[in-house]
């Protein structure tokens, strides 16, 4: 019976460890659950982010139809918004302008006036520019806007269509070239630095003078040698292609003054005084070589006549430039505009003018020197001239 009695305990014990073991695992879990309650979760978690990652995918994978149907809405929208209504209001002015010009001048605004083609030139050159100046080749520097300026006016007088109704006279032509030339050299003018221009003067004129000559005289030679022209058309020819031409010159020298480059030795200086005085020198050698073409005068005539040039053009310079540099005063209003307008007025009436009365050359030449002035005496007060810079651009 004692046997029985300790085999039933034992049995009856057995039981009971286990329960309790098992408690103490059910404890266990219950805690490390508390400490860590992404582990019973964390692979429905899981699973959920799985799911959603593959979904992302799917969308990503399906065509952009649905996705570019909001851009296009945003695009045609209306009223319109973005690109569309940009390109409307361009077209617009553009349209307005040419109406308002037609409803003023008539017949010169429709095809084959003066206004028309100046208009189609002023938007084509524009457009070429642009277009140019996006081109980007992995290579090379970005192409010059004034590249696509040239070959859209090669395309509108070689068009046969285009170059019917596309028409400037001579007259219009000229005169706009006269204004462009003025606007350029007051902007050289105003760009030179006196300090650079004082330490670099010899070079100046020896860069200025030395390239002129020496490619109007081989020019010349090699024109009366292999075809068969008179030297005095030779070198007329000489001295076209021995220009510098200052539209291509003096704003990119005025690009890298802002931006600094060569501003301590004076190479922006340099270049802008070198090309401007290059190509005074070439307009004064080109008419005093067409008076003798044209025998209107003794050759010692002509001669003299481009020296006198020269010294017309410094006189007037020197005159202009100082009554400018002290009207207006630094106390008046709007200061900037009127010195703008005077400065601008007043270079455009030296080259039409010197052109009047039989010496173009001077004109350049005046122009240059008063910017010259005008701008070291407004420096010198403290003005921003750069804002004269502004403005010059803007025509």
């Amino acid at each position: 019976m004692g046997n029985e009695d300790k085999i039933i305990e034992h049995e009856d014990s057995e039981p009971s460890t286990g329960v309790n073991h098992t408690a103490s695992m059910y404890q266990e879990t219950q805690e490390e659950t508390v400490k860590n309650p992404r582990s019973i979760d964390g692979n429905e978690s899981t699973r959920g982010s799985n799911l959603l990652s593959s979904n992302e995918s799917m969308l990503q994978g399906t065509p952009t139809e649905p996705n570019n149907l909001p851009r296009l809405r945003q695009i045609f929208a209306c009223p319109p918004h973005g690109l569309l209504d940009r390109v409307i209001t361009n077209v617009t002015m553009v349209v307005l302008l040419w109406a308002v010009v037609w409803s003023i001048t008539g017949s010169e605004c429709l095809p084959g006036g003066n206004l028309f083609g100046i208009i189609i030139l002023f938007y084509c050159s524009i457009f070429g520019g642009k277009l140019f100046g996006l081109i980007k080749l992995p290579t090379l520097p970005p192409l010059p806007p004034l590249l696509g300026m040239l070959l859209a006016g090669f395309l509108i007088r070689n068009i046969p269509v285009v170059s019917d109704n596309v028409q400037v006279q001579h007259q219009w032509s000229s005169a706009l070239r006269s204004i462009a030339l003025s606007v350029i050299l007051v902007r050289a003018g105003l760009g030179l630095d006196s300090n650079a221009l004082k330490k670099l003067k010899g070079v100046c004129v020896r860069l200025s003078m030395g390239p002129c000559l020496v490619e109007a005289c081989t020019s010349a030679v090699l024109a009366h040698f292999l075809m068969g022209l008179p030297w005095q058309w030779g070198f007329l020819l000489g001295f076209v292609l021995g220009a510098v031409s200052p539209a291509v010159v003096v704003p990119s020298m005025l690009l890298l003054q802002e931006g600094g480059y060569g501003v301590e030795k004076g190479v922006p200086t340099l270049l802008m005084a070198a090309g401007s005085f290059d190509d005074i020198l070439a307009i004064t050698g080109f008419n005093t070589c067409l008076g003798m073409a044209f025998s209107t005068g003794s050759t010692v005539f002509n001669v003299l006549k481009g020296v006198l040039e020269v010294i017309i053009g410094m006189a007037a310079g020197l005159l202009l430039g100082f009554f400018i540099r002290y009207f207006p005063s630094g106390d008046q209003d709007k200061l900037v505009w009127k010195r703008a307008f005077l400065i601008l007025g007043l270079s455009v009436l030296a080259v039409f003018s010197s052109t009047y009365f039989g010496f173009p050359g001077s004109g350049g030449l005046c122009t240059l020197v008063m910017a010259f002035l005008a701008g070291k005496g407004w420096a010198s007060q403290k003005v921003n001239s750069f804002k004269i810079f502004l403005l010059m651009s803007t025509f």
